[in-house]
């Protein structure tokens, strides 16, 4: 099996506040088939209140990210999954269920990991 990410950046979900608590509550129905389904790794919300930092190997930080990941906000589950295809499928559930495009990518394999 292979875990898969499926995300978006919170710019995507253009949805008015009124609907916010329908696609709570169908994005989080579809996490509970995943996880009823036992595909579910885990999965959350990278926190806009705090910011991110950098840890060098020294274990000196700095603040901020690297450049092509200053922009790294929104929503993502990871999901150990058969095949590619139905990584694909249920990417398609999260978008319907967040009413916007989700991103798929697969994990590397590492038998350590």
């Amino acid at each position: 099996m292979t875990k898969f990410l499926i995300s978006f950046p919170a710019s995507a979900m253009d949805v008015p506040a009124d609907d916010m608590p329908a696609v709570a509550a169908a994005s989080r129905a579809v996490i509970r088939e995943a996880k009823t389904a036992g595909v579910y790794v885990f999965g959350g919300g990278i926190n806009a209140g705090i910011a991110p930092v950098m840890v060098a190997p020294d274990g000196g930080c700095t603040a901020g990210t690297h450049p092509q990941t200053r922009e790294f906000d929104g929503g993502f589950c990871v999901l150990e999954l058969p095949s590619r295809d139905v990584a694909l499928q249920w990417a398609a559930r999260l978008a319907t269920a967040c009413r916007c495009a989700q991103e798929l990518r697969e994990f590397h394999y590492d038998p350590e990991s």
